[in-house]
């Protein structure tokens, strides 16, 4: 699976932001998850609405990576979270997942 961190339509990636702001170990875990995924390992992963993915990992306060899937071989980064704001980051991700399609759609 091809991975790619969706952008807002100024080009930020609200994904990478997130990632940023991660301590050491925390971005390490999210790494190791992401690999997985890129291997076809959704073990962890269950949908949340609107074609939206979560990917949990069991780690510090339950980090959470938001996603969308764009065919049978593309990965799109929509947003990561946590446990303790899981109910708003999954709104942002419902809202940047439809961007995503309006866009990539011309519409």
């Amino acid at each position: 699976m091809e991975i790619v961190e969706y952008t807002l339509a100024d080009g930020r990636s609200p994904f990478g932001a997130w990632f940023e702001d991660l301590d050491a170990v925390a971005a390490a875990k999210v790494t190791v998850a992401i690999s997985r995924l890129a291997q076809g390992n959704v073990s962890n992963v269950k949908g949340v609405g609107g074609g939206v993915l979560e990917q949990k990992i069991n780690f510090g306060p339950g980090y959470r990576i938001y996603f969308g899937r764009d065919g049978d071989r593309l990965i799109i980064l929509i947003g990561g979270g946590t446990k303790q704001r899981q109910h708003r980051d999954i709104a942002e991700a419902l809202q940047r997942w439809s961007d995503y399609k309006t866009r990539k759609t011309g519409g």
